[in-house]
């Protein structure tokens, strides 16, 4: 087994190139969780180097074989063994929704962050996860607090099913729910009007222009809605700013994943709105603004 695994190394360090916004994707990661996936188990790239080789049968090697050449040609890891880690919680994932990636955890991290100060506060905290894709922030803040409760939403009925299946295998049904609506279309009620803590969004802001110009690894297989923000990237994230704070609490906050150039406009349009009385910018480790958190101001002189 170790001879096949260091021919499989030479071979994809000629043929595989890695992505930045996946830097758990390495040679060594991605053939331990194909290896894995070939014998039966599912299992991230993250997770995969934590545990040690299985044998493999001469049908699971030639399985092994066909998976490795899936990748070269440039089916996504994560579709490919059907799992992706976010958070340190494992995530069924494939081309319904798009692939959670790592610098989503900065925004993951904020999150975490407010809901511990809200717990120490309140005996529950209500999230809401709009565009949720796998389910992704909603379930791994679930995940670590207890004192959660999760409403999950999603425009494609597709990643709706998904975090549907993801909410099931983690066992989180009495903390999660999700259901299919456009950003808070589906959520206009008297239960979640000025009710809810803390709104999570990981949204579109690709300009749809850009969306063809991206690694086809991305725009050949990932969902094209996931990434699309219309003209300019920022269509949904606009919505987000102005419709959030009719159902956040006083002192309830939104906080979401911005692209690299976007932030110092975005945080503008929040200030121009008057809606939020603080505003906070989370920046990656190179200084980029890549998350924005908003207090609500709501019953306050505006």
């Amino acid at each position: 087994m170790d001879e096949l695994y260091q021919r499989l190394k030479s071979e994809l360090e000629s043929k595989l190139t890695f992505l930045e916004d996946k830097p758990e994707e390495t040679i060594d990661s991605t053939i331990k969780s194909i290896w894995n996936k070939a014998y039966g188990i599912s299992i991230s790239a993250k997770e995969a180097t934590k545990h040690p080789l299985p044998e493999l049968s001469d049908k699971q090697v030639t399985l092994l074989h066909q998976l490795i050449e899936q990748r070269i040609n440039g089916k996504p890891l994560a579709y490919i063994t059907g799992r992706q880690n976010f958070m340190g919680v494992e995530l069924v994932c494939d081309n319904r929704a798009l692939i959670p990636r790592e610098e989503t955890e900065i925004l993951g991290r904020k999150a975490l962050w407010i809901c511990q100060k809200i717990a120490r506060k309140k005996l529950k905290v209500n999230v809401f996860d709009v565009c949720c894709g796998t389910g992704n922030l909603g379930l791994a803040l679930a995940s670590l607090l207890p004192d959660i409760v999760v409403n999950s939403s999603d425009l494609s009925e597709e990643a709706v099913d998904i975090t549907r299946e993801n909410i099931k295998i983690l066992k989180l049904e009495q903390q999660v729910s999700v259901r299919k609506s456009d950003l808070f279309s589906n959520f206009e009620s008297e239960v979640y009007n000025g009710n809810v803590d803390l709104i999570v969004c990981n949204p579109p802001y690709i300009s749809t222009s850009k969306i063809a110009k991206m690694d086809l690894e991305i725009s050949e297989n990932e969902p094209f809605m996931a990434f699309d923000g219309g003209m300019v990237g920022m269509k949904v994230i606009q919505r987000l700013i102005c419709e959030a704070p009719k159902f956040l609490t006083k002192g309830g906050w939104v906080v979401f994943e911005v692209g690299e150039g976007q932030g110092s406009f975005i945080i503008q349009i929040c200030e121009n709105s008057q809606l939020y009385k603080k505003i906070e910018p989370v920046t990656d480790v190179s200084g980029n603004i890549r998350v924005i958190a908003a207090c609500c101001r709501k019953g306050e002189n505006m």
